[in-house]
């Protein structure tokens, strides 16, 4: 089931699990170390290229006669409204711009453009996903409550629809997400009576604010056009939503993004935290273009080592991250967007069904594997990588004996 001995897994000793922590706590200090104008500059460019980009999208979206300019102005508006949500409200909200101590672009001051409350979302994710990632029966994130994506939650019928409800999800995700936050928040606030119902009202004054800002005013300021507005801003809300669900579960679920007994949480260290970050999340490849469009999310191993650290330095960040997983012949998950999202809904799909429906043991399956997959190997020899890459050709052995 889960790993509950993240070193045994890994294959590491405590001596080789506290010197990769050092390393990981220098890269930290060597970023943070060099934060300067440049790097305030890049998120400045970067909300005065979105605020831009919303105001020209619209004026397209009004003013244009043509079908193509709507479509045009529409697909400008969901690109807008990504941005403000990926590399811009979810990284600002994580502090990565704090340091700079600008009153407008700060943690405790930015509300994003979508019904979910941000300090909600930042207790629900910057906490409870970020701290306890894929903890079970911890870590929200884990299926957001809706989903199966690991053996150690037992069947039970409602799963079935799970596909569905991944659909579902993926189209609404901004309302998953709130409800999501606010949900946590509630679990915070407990047994405070208080405490829930201001959450609520909290959460439901946004939703208010939100949709009138989208669905009315706007519409509103349109004129004789006002249901080309209406629609563009649908349908651009739901594109949004598209491609943040896609980035998020292409970094989360697929292949090699481990889970964790509770268990593990007891006196665990620094560099133990570090090591299930690593092995906790999954990259995937993509060009300057699609890092900046996914909020650079596509660093999602580094993301997760340093939620703090600012989203345009994660590239570089990564090729250390990378070199250090050689060192210690750890995994380091990725691979296409296609093909992580691909693995991703195989998963989705196969934890639909009862557990005995499914061909792989619970401690070596793909999606939930535990130190357990190598109790009794004699060539478990080197690092997780080595033995992983061991595991594989050994099942490709028995297959081609079958």
């Amino acid at each position: 089931m889960a790993i509950a001995d993240i070193a045994a897994y890994a294959h590491l000793s405590d001596e080789d699990i506290e010197a990769l922590g050092r390393e990981l706590d220098e890269i930290r200090l060597d970023i943070e170390g060099s934060l300067g104008e440049r790097d305030a500059a890049y998120i400045r460019r970067t909300i005065l290229f979105q605020r831009t980009l919303d105001v020209v999208a619209r004026l397209v979206i009004g003013l244009s006669r043509s079908r193509k300019g709507w479509l045009l102005g529409t697909a400008a508006l969901a690109v807008a409204k990504s941005v403000e949500n990926m590399e811009i409200g979810h990284n600002v909200s994580h502090g990565q711009w704090d340091w700079m101590n600008d009153p407008e672009i700060h943690s405790t001051t930015w509300e994003w453009d979508m019904v979910a409350v941000s300090s909600q979302w930042k207790y629900s994710h910057n906490y409870r996903h970020h701290i306890l990632t894929n903890i079970v029966g911890v870590d929200d994130d884990l299926g957001f409550g809706i989903m199966r994506l690991t053996r150690d939650e037992p069947w039970q019928p409602v799963h079935l629809v799970q596909p569905l409800r991944n659909l579902l999800l993926a189209l609404i995700f901004e309302w998953g997400i709130a409800l999501h936050g606010v949900h946590s928040e509630r679990d915070r606030v407990l047994p405070d009576a208080v405490g829930v119902s201001e959450a609520r009202s909290t959460l439901w004054r946004k939703i208010a604010r939100q949709a009138a800002k989208d669905y009315v005013v706007l519409p509103a300021m349109s004129g004789r056009r006002w249901r080309r507005t209406l629609v563009a801003t649908a349908l651009a809300n739901v594109a949004r939503n598209l491609w943040a669900y896609v980035v998020i579960f292409c970094g989360h679920f697929p292949d090699g993004a481990e889970k964790f007994a509770p268990s593990v949480l007891d006196d665990e260290s620094r560099p133990e935290w570090y090591l299930r970050q690593i092995l906790g999340a999954a990259n995937f490849r993509a060009g300057p273009v699609l890092a900046f469009a996914s909020g650079n999310l596509c660093y999602q191993i580094e993301h997760h080592l340093f939620p703090e650290l600012p989203s345009n330095r994660l590239a570089e960040i990564a090729v250390r991250v990378r070199a250090l997983c050689e060192k210690y012949d750890l995994p380091y998950t990725t691979g296409s967007l296609v093909g992580q999202y691909f693995l991703t809904l195989r998963t989705i799909h196969k934890l639909a069904l009862p557990d005995h429906l499914l061909i792989a043991t619970s401690d070596d399956a793909p999606e939930t594997a535990s130190e357990r997959k190598f109790a009794g190997r004699r060539d478990v020899r080197g690092g997780l990588r080595t033995a992983l890459s061991k595991s594989v050709r050994a099942r490709r052995g028995r297959r081609t004996v079958v």
